[in-house]
């Protein structure tokens, strides 16, 4: 396997029950430091730390990867505009996005590219661990100065929407990484009617998964 490992970061390690990570940053401290949280946390086992896209690439073809932690701002090939190589040659793995919280404006071309979740770099250890797991299990994680944001913006939707208040609402929640019951107590709605907007939001949106309906949405001007 062509891949590059830091300290702390191994390939083999852990029983087959772990979260396999890898991650692209350009700082290396960075990427030492998270290398080492991800394997010292039961659960979880780093299994590739790169520099760039250009070296991630080839590697991951091969190696079993469940989530990837994508710096945005990296030399070569941007990180927000790798994400479809990187979805391509791995179309199982899900892609969170490392960020400042100065690129949050670059949020919509990486969710309409493919992005499962945006995390502050700044995030706790444990929040990350959390969002991982998320993401492994079909989540959307966001760190809530960013969930904010894209909050805010489902709620300055303009009249040409198709979807009824509601449904933005449940978009804006789901956008954040919570769970179909979690949204139901948020909005104070049993899950069956959760699962209903969901159907008339993906029937209104022609889409089939929450990532699609989220991207057509901004795509059309809808939100944003």
């Amino acid at each position: 396997m062509n891949m590059r490992l830091i300290s702390g970061c191994q390939a083999g390690g852990m029983g087959g029950m772990s979260i396999r990570v890898a991650i692209i940053d350009d700082d290396r401290a960075l990427l030492d430091s998270l290398s080492r949280i991800i394997d010292a946390a039961d659960g979880f086992r780093c299994a590739g730390a790169f520099p760039c896209v250009e070296e991630a690439l080839p590697a991951l073809r091969t190696a079993g990867v469940d989530v990837l932690l994508l710096d945005i701002q990296l030399p070569g090939v941007q990180g927000d505009q790798a994400l479809e190589a990187l979805r391509a040659v791995r179309p199982s793995m899900r892609i969170l996005m490392l960020t400042v919280f100065s690129d949050r404006d670059r949020l919509f071309t990486c969710i309409c590219n493919g992005a499962h979740g945006y995390l502050l770099k700044s995030t706790p250890p444990a929040k990350l661990l959390d969002a991982i797991r998320a993401a492994r299990d079909g989540g959307s994680p966001f760190s809530p100065e960013i969930a904010r944001h894209i909050v805010s913006l489902f709620q300055k939707t303009g009249p040409s929407s198709p979807l009824t208040s509601q449904e933005h609402r449940l978009l804006g929640w789901l956008a954040e990484g919570y769970s179909y019951q979690a949204a139901a107590d948020k909005m104070n709605v049993s899950v069956n009617t959760v699962r209903n907007y969901v159907r008339g939001i993906y029937d209104k949106l022609h889409v089939h998964s929450k990532s699609a309906a989220v991207s057509k949405a901004l795509r059309q001007g809808i939100i944003g």
